[in-house]
C-alpha cells in the first residue's frame, strides 16, 4: 500500500446529524487530529470529507515526522507533535508505523553547510539535540562511499510513520471517542446570519453548528473564494515512488539537495526528488502571483510551472468558481485528486538512486504516485479565525509539512475552538498577514 485506495467501499457513511458543536471540513491529518482532540474533550464534532479519509496528500506524503529544518515558529509546535506521536504510538500501536530513526540532511556547498550550523544553534535553544556530521560519519549512516558529501546534519530524535496507515487509524480512534465522520459528503457552503456561521450546507443536507474548521488542503482557497474570502494559496505536484523490500544499511530518513529516501515498515523505501516541484499554471497563479514573488525569487530553481495538467485540479482554468448551496460543487466533481506521476522526475529519481544509494537502487520500483501539496506564499500554514466571519476557522496551507506536525496542530485547533489558550505563539500563522502590509518572509522550502 502506498496511499489510500479510493476504489474501496466507503467506510464512514450517514445519516447526517441535524446539529453538532463543530463541523470539520476535510479528513486529512489536521482534520482528523482535531476531531480526535475535540471528541476526547466531549464535543459533538462532525468531519465531512468530499472523498475518502486521507485520500489526498495526507496519505501521499513521505511519512517524515521531523523537527529538523522547521521554521522557527513551527519548531515548538513540532516538539509537542513529537510527544503526541509517541503517546499515540503507545496507545494505537503498529497501526501508525511510528519509529524514531533520525533525520539526516546532506550538504555539498558552503551555503548549505552554514545553514546546518545555524540550525544546530536554533535546535539547542529549544532543547532539541542536533549535530553536524563529517564525511566519515555520513558514510557510516548511509553505507555509501560513492558520493563525497561536504557535511551533514542529524537529529536522532526525529522519526517516521506510515501515512496510509496512521491517518485511518486516528480516524477510527476519533470515531471511537464519539466523533462523527462521513465520506463522500462535500460541504458546499456555509449557512450564515449576521456575519456568523450557523451551519454548513452539504451535498446530503444542512447541519447546524456555530463553528466550522476548514482543513481542506489544496481545496481550501476555492472553498473560501466562493464565500468572497481571499486566501493566497497555490498547489504544487510532487512525485513519489516506493521500492520493493531490499537489503540496505539506511535506517534514518535522508535528504540531500537532489533526492530523499525513507525506510518503510515493509523494508522498502520511499523515494522522492527534492529539487523540483511542478506547479499547475492556472487562473489562481495569475491572481496570486504578487504574494509569491519572495518565495519564487528565493526558491525559483525548485518550482517548475506546467500547463500539462488534466482539468479538475484546484485553480484550473476549466473549474467552476462560483456556485450556490443547492448546486453540485467542484468538490463533488473531483472526489479525490489523482495527479499522474511525472515520468521525467521518475527517470531522474532512478538515476540519482543509482549514483547515491546503490543498495536501494537494486530494488524494483513497486509503486509510483503523485500528490498536490497546498502551499502558502511564506511556506507556513494559516491557523486562525477568519476575521470577517465569526465561527469560521482555518487550519490549512501546511506547505508539505503537515503530516508530522498534524497531531499538535489538531490539538491547537481544538483548543482554539474551545476558547482555550493555544499554548504557542501563532502570530506567524495569522490569517491577516497577507493583507495587513506585513512583509512575506519565506520559511524552509517543502
Amino acid at each position: 500500500m502506498n496511499k489510500i485506495n479510493i476504489n474501496t467501499a466507503v467506510t464512514y457513511a450517514g445519516p447526517l446529524p441535524k446539529a453538532v458543536d463543530v463541523v470539520i471540513i476535510g479528513a486529512g491529518i489536521i482534520g482528523i487530529s482535531t476531531a480526535l482532540h475535540l471528541a476526547e474533550a466531549g464535543k459533538q464534532v462532525l468531519v465531512c470529507e468530499k472523498g475518502r479519509v486521507a485520500g489526498e496528500q495526507s496519505s501521499r506524503n513521505w511519512g517524515w515526522v521531523r523537527q529538523q529544518g522547521r521554521d522557527p515558529a513551527e519548531l515548538p509546535i513540532m516538539i509537542e507533535a513529537m510527544d503526541i506521536w509517541k503517546k499515540w504510538s503507545d496507545k494505537f500501536g503498529e497501526d501508525l508505523g511510528f519509529k524514531q530513526c533520525g533525520v539526516i540532511y546532506l550538504a555539498n556547498t558552503e551555503v548549505q553547510s552554514a545553514a546546518h550550523e545555524k540550525w544546530v544553534k536554533l535546535a539547542a535553544e529549544h532543547g532539541v539535540h542536533s549535530s553536524l556530521l563529517n564525511r566519515q560519519q555520513i558514510a557510516e549512516h548511509n553505507g555509501n562511499h560513492r558520493f563525497d558529501w561536504r557535511s551533514g546534519l542529524i537529529t536522532p530524535s526525529d522519526a517516521r510513520a506510515e501515512p496510509w496507515q496512521a491517518v485511518p487509524a486516528l480516524a477510527r480512534a476519533a470515531e471511537a471517542a464519539g466523533a462523527r465522520l462521513i465520506e463522500n459528503c462535500a460541504v458546499r457552503s456555509l449557512a450564515q446570519s449576521k456575519q456568523s456561521v450557523t451551519g454548513v450546507y452539504t451535498e446530503q443536507g444542512l447541519v447546524q453548528c456555530e463553528q466550522v474548521l476548514l482543513c481542506g488542503g489544496a481545496w481550501s482557497s476555492l472553498f473560501l473564494k466562493n464565500l468572497g474570502i481571499n486566501l493566497p494559496q497555490l498547489s504544487v505536484r510532487a512525485t513519489v515512488a516506493c521500492t520493493e523490500p531490499c537489503e540496505a544499511p539506511i535506517e534514518s530518513n535522508i535528504s540531500d539537495p537532489g533526492i530523499a529516501v525513507r525506510k518503510r515498515q515493509d523494508g522498502g523505501y520511499i523515494v522522492a526528488i527534492t529539487d523540483r516541484l511542478v506547479h499547475p499554471f492556472g487562473r489562481d497563479t495569475l491572481r496570486q502571483v504578487k504574494p509569491y514573488l519572495p518565495v519564487m525569487k528565493q526558491h525559483w530553481i525548485k518550482i517548475c510551472p506546467s500547463i500539462q495538467f488534466k482539468p479538475g485540479y484546484p485553480g484550473s482554468w476549466q473549474g467552476k468558481r462560483k456556485w450556490m448551496q443547492g448546486e453540485a460543487s467542484p468538490f463533488e466533481q473531483n472526489r479525490v485528486l489523482e495527479p499522474e506521476p511525472d515520468q521525467h522526475m521518475l527517470k531522474k529519481m532512478r538515476r540519482r538512486l543509482a549514483e547515491r544509494y546503490p543498495d536501494i537502487a537494486k530494488a524494483s520500483i513497486k509503486h509510483t504516485w503523485a500528490g498536490m501539496i497546498d502551499a502558502m506564499p511564506d511556506v507556513v500554514p494559516v491557523v486562525d479565525q477568519v476575521p470577517s466571519l465569526s465561527g469560521l476557522w482555518i487550519a490549512t496551507g501546511m506547505s508539505g509539512h503537515g503530516f508530522g506536525i498534524g497531531p499538535a496542530m489538531g490539538r491547537i485547533a481544538a483548543d482554539l475552538l474551545q476558547a482555550r489558550p493555544a499554548g504557542h505563539d501563532l502570530d506567524r500563522f495569522r490569517f491577516s498577514r497577507f493583507s495587513d502590509g506585513s512583509p512575506i518572509r519565506p520559511g524552509p522550502m517543502i
